[in-house]
């Protein structure tokens, strides 16, 4: 038997269950893995509180690190002992060992911690297909405007988009975090509980505004957002923190400037086995080389799902957080 973190009606953090269960033998195109570190995920509350819909009861979590003990019928280009990262369906990251698909996995490179994987993988995936594909047109010298900058996928963003030549103004809650973006790199931090976003975005860029917004908050931040492009900017609505985007009004993004918006999901940008290889090659090259600092913010052990997902609610995390099995 092994543990594992389930949920049978969706709702508050305080659905989330742990249990022993067992695991059966993989099969065809299957492998089972041992977890070493399991990612906690803003994303895993919206399959929680049912905004994300999955048949019930379901497991929770898409994001791990660990060992392959044994591969099923089929599968090539793995072998046990392996060790891997990953991100994608099935549910059910949050265990200790579990069966799952090969096709979703990523080769790890012996320099990176299961630690530093779990902590990384889909945020850092994430960052990586944001900059290099969602604005054709971005190019070093721009400046960009990213929110949630002290946040798991925020601080690594930030290097990535310094290792791209990119001017980067973050949003940050709190002077603790504006620190923490400053030290991962970022240009100029905005408190945006104090400050009026769109004023000083234009202060900041003397009145011309940003060519990228990466926004993973939604709801709350889309009209500064949208304020923040220059003309024929890209708004890059990359997550839903606060609910979702509104709906778009065409003539409202001309008269802004004919700026874009994208509203991009990780498969699309995956699906393709040599665009896959390509970008997941950048980011892993990049953590490898130690060119990307992971900042491990919180760290929590399974039975601490509830107040995981209430930390990450509440907005008190600071980095990537990380369940240690």
């Amino acid at each position: 038997m092994v543990q594992a973190v389930r949920f049978y009606e969706t709702g508050g953090p305080e659905v989330l269950k742990i249990e022993d269960v067992a695991v059966g033998d993989p099969g065809p195109g299957e492998v089972r893995v041992r977890h070493g570190a399991v990612g906690c995920n803003f994303a895993d509350t919206y399959f929680r509180s049912g905004y994300y819909p999955v048949p019930l009861p379901a497991g929770m979590g898409v994001e791990a690190a660990g060992t392959i003990l044994a591969v099923g019928e089929g599968v090539t280009g793995w072998s046990v002992g392996d060790r891997v990262s990953y991100n994608g369906s099935p549910l059910g990251a949050y265990s200790t060992e579990r069966v799952m698909p090969a096709a979703v996995l990523f080769k790890l490179p012996d320099t990176v911690s299961f630690e530093q994987a779990a902590a990384s993988t889909m945020r850092g995936l994430s960052a990586t297909y944001w900059l290099a594909r969602t604005n054709p047109w971005l190019k070093s010298g721009d400046t960009i405007l990213l929110h949630a900058a002290a946040g798991g996928v925020g601080l690594l963003a930030v290097q990535l988009a310094k290792l791209m030549g990119l001017r980067v103004i973050g949003t940050v809650s709190t002077e603790e975090k504006a620190a923490k973006a400053r030290a991962f790199g970022c240009d100029d931090v905005i408190l945006y509980r104090n400050e009026d976003v769109v004023a000083r975005v234009k202060d900041l860029t003397n009145g011309e505004g940003v060519s990228t917004v990466f926004d993973s908050i939604g709801k709350d931040t889309f009209e500064a957002s949208l304020q923040s492009l220059k003309r024929r900017g890209v708004l890059v609505g990359c997550g839903t923190a606060s609910g979702p985007f509104p709906p778009i009004d065409a003539f409202k993004m001309a008269r802004q400037g004919s700026v874009y918006f994208t509203r991009p999901a990780f498969a699309d940008y995956y699906a393709d086995p040599a665009e896959r290889a390509e970008l997941s090659g950048q980011w892993f090259g990049h953590l490898a080389a130690g060119r990307i600092k992971v900042e491990i913010g919180q760290r929590y052990e399974l039975a601490d799902c509830v107040q995981a997902h209430r930390d990450l609610e509440a907005g008190k995390t600071i980095g990537s957080s990380v369940f240690m099995v």
